[in-house]
C-alpha cells in the first residue's frame, strides 16, 4: 500500500514538473488597447525571457471579457522588432479582459500565459510620449488651415482677375481637401510639438513677452481679412486666442531651434549668401525633425 502511495506521489510530481517545464516568458503590453466603436484597435506586447527579448515565436492570443460573456476574440499577430508582436482586434465594449496567450518555439516547446487587460476609451486620436492629441486639437488645426486659405482667397480676388483668378481659386479649393485630411493635420501637430520638445531639451524658453509679440502680429494679420474675422468669431474668439497662445509658445520655441541652425550654418560657411544659408539651415532642420520624431513614442489610433 505504501509503495502504491509513493508511486502515485511520484507520478503527481512528474506531472506537475512536466506542466511547468515550458519557457518562463514574461509578457508586457506595450501599446494600451482601446475600445473604438466599429473600429479594430491596435494591440501590441513584448515577450521576454530572463529580461531578453524573445524572437521568432508563433504566438496566438484569445481575448475574452472577465465579467461578461461576449465570446472570444482572436488576434492575428505579426512579429515586430525586439520581441514585439502586434495585431488588431475589434472589441464590443470597454472593460476588463483576459488575454490568453499561447507561445510556441520552432522546437515545439510551448508556454501559455494569461494577462489581465483593462480596455478603455481613448482620450484622443494619437499620443506623443504619453500626451494626447485630441479631436479638438485636430479641429483647431483645421481652422488654422481654413483661415490661411480664406486669406489667400481674399488676396487672390484683389490681385487677379479672369482666367488667372479662376485657376488660383481652383488651386486653393484643391488645397482645402488636403488641409482637412486627418493625417495631414496630425503631421502638422507632431512636427510642431516635436520641435518644441527639442527646444525645451536644449534649454530654450518662450517668454511671455515673446509669445505676446508673436500673437500681436498674427492678430493684426487676421484683422485685415473679413473672412478670417468671421471664422474666428464662429469658433469663439476667446477660445481661439487662448488656444492660439498655446500654439505660439511652441512656435516661438521651434523658431529658436531654427535660429540655432542658421547660426551654425553661418559659422560653417562664412562666405555663403543668405539664400544658401537658409536653404542649408532648412535641410538641417528637417533632418533634426526626423531624428526627434524617431526618438519619441508616438501612437496613432
Amino acid at each position: 500500500m505504501k509503495k502504491r502511495v509513493m508511486l502515485a506521489l511520484l507520478l503527481l510530481i512528474a506531472l506537475i514538473t512536466g506542466c511547468s517545464s515550458g519557457p518562463d516568458y514574461k509578457i508586457e503590453v506595450t501599446k494600451e488597447l482601446y475600445y473604438q466603436k466599429d473600429t479594430a484597435s491596435a494591440f501590441e506586447f513584448k515577450v521576454t525571457e530572463n529580461k531578453k527579448a524573445v524572437k521568432g515565436l508563433d504566438v496566438s492570443v484569445e481575448l475574452s471579457m472577465t465579467n461578461m460573456d461576449h465570446g472570444t476574440y482572436n488576434v492575428k499577430l505579426v512579429e515586430g522588432k525586439n520581441g514585439t508582436y502586434s495585431g488588431k482586434v475589434k472589441l464590443p465594449m470597454t472593460g476588463k479582459y483576459e488575454a490568453a496567450f499561447t507561445l510556441a518555439k520552432e522546437d515545439g516547446k510551448k508556454a501559455e500565459k494569461v494577462v489581465d487587460i483593462n480596455v478603455v476609451t481613448p482620450k484622443g486620436v494619437a499620443k506623443m510620449n504619453g500626451e494626447w492629441i485630441t479631436k479638438e486639437d485636430l479641429a483647431f488645426y483645421q481652422l488654422i488651415n481654413q483661415l490661411q486659405l480664406e486669406i489667400n482667397r481674399e488676396t487672390a480676388k484683389k490681385k487677379y482677375s479672369g482666367k488667372q483668378l479662376e485657376e488660383e481659386l481652383a488651386y486653393l479649393d484643391s488645397q482645402e481637401k488636403i488641409s482637412d485630411d486627418k493625417n495631414q493635420l496630425l503631421t502638422q501637430i507632431i512636427r510642431l510639438r516635436s520641435m518644441a520638445m527639442l527646444a525645451d531639451e536644449k534649454g530654450h524658453q518662450a517668454t511671455a513677452a515673446e509669445v505676446d509679440q508673436a500673437i500681436m502680429k498674427v492678430r493684426d494679420q487676421y484683422n485685415q481679412f473679413e473672412s478670417a474675422k468671421r471664422l474666428i468669431t464662429e469658433y469663439g474668439a476667446d477660445q481661439f486666442w487662448a488656444t492660439e497662445k498655446q500654439q505660439y509658445k511652441m512656435i516661438v520655441l521651434s523658431r529658436k531651434v531654427q535660429q540655432d541652425l542658421v547660426d551654425q550654418v553661418k559659422k560653417e560657411n562664412p562666405k555663403a549668401g543668405d539664400q544658401e544659408i537658409y536653404y542649408q539651415a532648412q535641410q538641417k532642420y528637417e533632418e533634426l525633425l526626423v531624428s526627434q520624431v524617431n526618438s519619441l513614442k508616438i501612437e496613432i489610433l
